[in-house]
């Protein structure tokens, strides 16, 4: 197992610790037994969609960390999309023409901030 493999365990478990929360405390917020909330930090099982935002909500995180905890679980499940984001793309043709069109076009990363600055304007409105 590589590190990015453990890497959305050990930022619940960095987080959890944070909060001063224990293993077991966590289990029992979630409904799940310490041993599975042992192996999501280890690594070594993928919680569903669901539970992420069950543990997103008891360690308190931001929209933004909740984010990031859903990337890294990702890249856990060996997954190339965060469990948010499929349904949202599938739904929406707009989404799928622009990430279509920014892979064609091979958009490099300060033209996708210059994407990103402009729905956030666009959200704000």
């Amino acid at each position: 197992m590589n590190e990015d493999e453990r890497a959305c365990g050990k930022y619940i478990e960095a987080r959890r610790k944070e909060l001063g929360i224990t293993l077991r405390g966590l289990a029992g917020i979630l409904a799940i037994a310490p041993a599975y909330m042992s192996d999501i930090e280890k690594g070594r099982r993928y919680p569903p969609e669901k539970k992420l935002y069950e543990i997103a909500a008891a360690l308190q995180l931001n929209d933004d960390a909740t984010n990031h905890l859903l990337d890294l679980a990702a890249v856990t499940k060996d997954n190339m999309v965060s469990a948010d984001l499929p349904k949202y793309i599938m739904e929406k043709d707009l989404a799928r023409v622009a990430l279509r069109r920014a892979k064609a076009g091979k958009l490099s990363d300060e033209g996708g901030q210059e994407v990103i600055a402009l729905i956030e304007k666009k959200v704000q409105e």
